[in-house]
């Protein structure tokens, strides 16, 4: 029920006409039952609420499965900094689980991961033979059960594959993330946030294109790989802000620079031409062109993200040395 995920599902119920799909989630504050809510009653389509921390629910699940798809993580990084705790439960303990029900049902497992395991890069792209290092508790959770997939095929000889994609945006994507939380702001006349001076650099990917190459890797990629996705659409913060803001038609001032988050890594790259030289697989979504759509398909929904605005969204925590060691137990 999450952006990634609900996405995936959205991609196959409409161009893959004989498939089905089990679809675990513990609706936790990145999932919404809006996400899907118009493929219920679709007999194609089975929700079931539940955690993958639950082992007796995902054995019972993959038994029945061909192949499973781990989308389930805790992905905002500003949480990670206050409270690590969940996302080792959900990203590592989780990825886990699903590996031992895979191997105990012999059933294919495809591990959606993160560029963030490889850390920053000043120049060039990282391959997938690259090392990982990580530097917040979010990606060093991701890694930690990339290189358990990886394990457990090498030991086991459990089919399990990694991907390992840039940055996504698209529709249904949870309002903290950077894209919706700017449209959002600039929608209600608020500034929006910008971390540092703005010169950290991401890669881009639309959704839609990160769904079709997870498919392609379904079909095609080979057990025990792991495989870099991307687009090559790099902007710094700043650059994307002002774009999304001119497709507003909102000026400059509408854009607030904010304390930097610690540990706040400067630049991602991805060379994903082992998907596309192995597997065929190709961006086919103009960057602008996806990006306009996006814009306005969260000034057409209001319905779905007004009840999402929380009072963070509005009026953000400035990032201070005691808010990083509050930790909940």
């Amino acid at each position: 029920m999450g952006f990634i995920g609900s996405n995936f599902i959205r991609y196959l119920l409409s161009s893959q006409g004989g498939a089905e799909v089990v679809n675990l989630d513990n609706l936790s504050y990145g999932s919404n039952l809006n996400n899907l809510k118009d493929f219920v009653g679709d007999g194609r389509y089975t929700f079931v609420e539940g955690s993958i921390a639950d082992f007796a629910l995902v054995s019972k699940l993959v038994g029945d499965a061909d192949v499973v798809v781990n989308f389930a993580a805790e992905t905002h990084v500003d949480r990670s900094i206050v409270d690590p705790t969940p996302f080792l439960q959900a990203n590592t303990f989780g990825a886990f689980n699903l590996l031992e029900a895979c191997r105990k049902h012999r059933v294919r497992l495809l591990h959606v991961s993160t560029d963030e395991v490889y850390g920053d890069i000043v120049a060039g792209s990282f391959t997938e033979k690259d090392r990982l290092n990580p530097s917040n508790p979010y990606s060093a959770t991701k890694a930690a059960a990339d290189l358990l997939v990886v394990a457990y095929h090498r030991t086991y000889g459990v089919d399990a594959l990694v991907t390992r994609c840039t940055n996504n945006f698209g529709p249904y994507q949870f309002p903290e993330k950077l894209l919706p939380k700017v449209i959002i702001r600039a929608r209600l006349g608020l500034k929006a946030p910008v971390y540092g001076s703005g010169k950290n650099i991401r890669d881009w990917i639309y959704v839609q294109d990160h769904c079709e190459a997870l498919w392609t890797v379904l079909q095609k990629g080979r057990a025990g790989e792991v495989y870099n996705i991307s687009a090559g659409n790099e902007y710094d913060n700043l650059t994307l802000v002002k774009k999304v803001l001119e497709l507003m038609g909102k000026d400059e001032s509408f854009i607030e620079f904010v304390e930097d988050r610690p540990g706040h890594d400067l630049r991602y790259s991805l060379d994903s031409t082992k998907i596309r030289s192995e597997l065929g697989w190709r961006p086919k979504f103009n960057f602008d062109e996806a990006l306009k759509f996006t814009v306005e398909w969260y000034l057409k929904n209001e319905w779905w993200w007004k009840p999402l605005v929380s009072e963070e969204l509005l009026h953000p925590t400035p990032w201070k040395l005691d808010r990083t060691i509050r930790v909940k137990r």
